[in-house]
């Protein structure tokens, strides 16, 4: 069994998810992708959703501090809640505090291995920092994953430019 954060999740799911997002058909990745966050946003439950959702609204509205307060409190009473450490991450890298955004990504990662959100926010985070090396590791992590998911193979490219 998958183990997300203290919920154990269908192995044949979760098999066949990440199995559909290597597939060739577009609709299947989209489908796939969207089954997956939708499994990682529901973690909690109503709970965590409503709250992520508050969070949401507090940054689409530039309030930034509020929004990070209030993921912070998630993570404090729901420390193995994987989406809460990530969105946190989002808006770290949205301010540009890279450190703090790649240390919540990391947490991501611990909690939820296959979170390619949280390794393709790693991989952001180190492009920013111009560790371009860590940040090629970080989309190739992303693409063992996500194999067609261009944008990673873009900034693999871009990294790589960058070395030379």
């Amino acid at each position: 069994m998958y183990r997300l954060a203290g919920v154990c999740m269908d192995d044949t799911l979760i098999d066949r998810l990440l199995e559909d997002l290597k597939k060739p058909d577009e609709t299947i990745r989209e489908q796939a992708t969207v089954e997956l966050w939708r499994i990682w946003f529901n973690q909690k439950g109503t709970y965590g959703l409503e709250i992520l959702g508050e969070s949401q609204s507090l940054l689409e509205s530039g309030q930034f501090e509020e929004a990070t307060s209030v993921l912070t409190d998630l993570i404090k009473d729901q420390p193995d809640f994987a989406e809460a450490w990530n969105r946190r991450a989002v808006l770290y890298y949205l301010q540009g505090d890279y450190h703090q955004s790649l240390a919540d990504c990391q947490q991501v990662i611990n909690l939820n291995p296959i979170h390619f959100g949280a390794l393709h926010g790693m991989g952001l985070c180190y492009a920013a920092s111009g560790e371009y090396l860590a940040a090629i590791q970080a989309f190739r992590r992303v693409l063992e994953i996500q194999p067609h998911a261009l944008i990673n193979q873009q900034l693999i490219l871009e990294c790589t430019a960058r070395l030379s």
